[in-house]
């Protein structure tokens, strides 16, 4: 049965289910929306290379960037390429994958269940043949070498290798090249029927449609196809101790000005939802209450011309590590970093008062209902937050709840100099 929940506060109604097959479906029916957006992903990203197999015992470990390398596969099948199949029904199809999730998505105005249809079957219709994945080393080859040419990409990274020692997300989403050349047909088969199993998937479809229609019309598709028994799905990481990899890490490229990126690392614990949420949200809190450009430090930075326009900061918790980054184009890099970390290590003798706990709530409650204009933000926040436990419209209410007990206790902990890392990217 459709489940069907109503959300006053936000004015959104959402319909979901479990499917028999166990893939989980979440309806967004929107009919003053003049397009849809739907997207299918599976809680399967580049850090999942040491797993048991379906149907197996053993435990094994693939090559670097398999995830990466399926998204591609998927799309080309035995007598045609999937782009066509969704420029015929005038939708624009696209993919993505992370350290944690891949996805597969589009977006149209019209024959929304046509185009439905269309994403899920492709999906599930995977076709892999010798031939076509040695024509697929060379494509994913050269676009790891076009990353490897790109300052922001090499500053991310950078980052992330020098926080983590052992987690996989120190690894390139897409690999190496020469773990790519490692990859064979028969990987591809063993992650696919192990990781796209719909018990490990959700679909979330937004916008202008009838959910009754939508719903039936999935189901139907879904009956129509058989899989494997899912047994719990056992994924092994290795330990990665609190303090970062590396504290400095120099990267040597042709730039015309220097980038520089402060990292902090999470713990890497399995956290429980409450906490999760808890620790998501406070953390961003945090970062924007700190570094947001209407803030005495950012225009401290600005005046003394240590930052530009690139200047930026991200929190990101994922299912068992995280990280925050905080960085910009700078002329003195040593300088940028140095206050950074001093600003960041002073936080945990500091006090917030109710007032300013009060702006930073509402400031985040302001973001987050402006993000929800967005069908794009709806579907992948909430098939994020679905994946940890959490419910994406259940968010505000528990933003409301967060005390200034609980933003001063976070900022005790918060940050520890052996959690932080510097990134720089320096001329030739």
């Amino acid at each position: 049965m459709m489940n069907k929940q109503t959300y006053q506060d936000i004015a959104e109604t959402i319909y979901s289910e479990k499917l028999d097959n166990g893939l989980t479906v979440f309806l967004l029916p929107k009919p003053e929306m003049a397009k849809a957006y739907g997207i299918f992903s599976t809680n399967y990203g580049s850090i999942d290379q040491t797993f048991v197999p379906i149907g197996e015992t053993e435990e094994i470990n693939v090559p670097e960037g398999v995830a990466h390398f399926l998204e591609h596969k998927l799309f080309e099948k035995e007598d045609r390429d999937v782009f066509a199949d969704f420029g015929k029904l005038g939708a624009s199809p696209n993919a993505f994958t992370s350290f944690g999730k891949t996805a597969y998505l589009f977006s149209a105005t019209d024959q929304i269940e046509k185009n439905v249809e269309t994403l899920i079957d492709f999906v599930q219709d995977p076709y892999f043949s010798e031939k076509s994945v040695e024509k697929e080393k060379g494509i994913i080859s050269q676009e790891i070498k076009m990353y490897d040419d790109q300052p922001d990409w090499q500053s991310f990274m950078g980052t992330i290798k020098s926080m983590f020692k052992n987690h996989p997300v120190k690894i390139d989403i897409a690999g190496t090249v020469d773990s790519i050349m490692s990859i064979t047909k028969d990987d591809l088969y063993t992650c696919y029927n192990t990781f796209y199993h719909p018990e490990n998937m959700s679909l979330f479809v937004a916008g202008n449609f009838d959910a009754d229609k939508m719903m039936e019309m999935i189901k139907t598709n879904q009956k129509k196809k058989s899989f494997m028994d899912m047994a719990e799905l056992k994924r092994t990481f290795p330990e990665e101790p609190e303090e970062v990899a590396m504290k400095e890490n120099k990267i040597i490229m042709p730039v015309s000005i220097p980038k520089c990126t402060v990292g902090i690392k999470d713990a890497s614990e399995e956290l429980a939802a409450d906490e999760f949420l808890r620790r998501d949200l406070l953390g961003n809190m945090m970062l924007s209450h700190f570094f947001s450009t209407g803030g005495s430090f950012y225009q401290q930075l600005y005046k003394t011309n240590l930052i530009d326009d690139s200047f930026y900061f991200e929190s990101n918790l994922e299912r068992n590590f995280g990280y925050s980054m905080v960085g910009s184009n700078t002329a003195d890099p040593d300088k940028f970093a140095g206050k950074v970390k001093a600003l960041l290590l002073s936080t945990n003798q500091m006090q917030l008062t109710d007032e300013e706990f009060g702006r930073m709530k509402k400031k985040k409650i302001g973001q987050l209902l402006r993000a929800m204009n967005s069908l794009e933000f709806i579907a992948n926040k909430y098939v994020s937050y679905h994946t940890a436990g959490i419910n994406l419209f259940e968010v505000i209410p528990a933003i409301q709840k967060l005390t200034l007990d609980d933003a001063n206790d976070f900022m005790k902990n918060w940050i520890s100099e052996e959690r932080l890392a510097v990134c720089t990217i320096a001329a030739e």
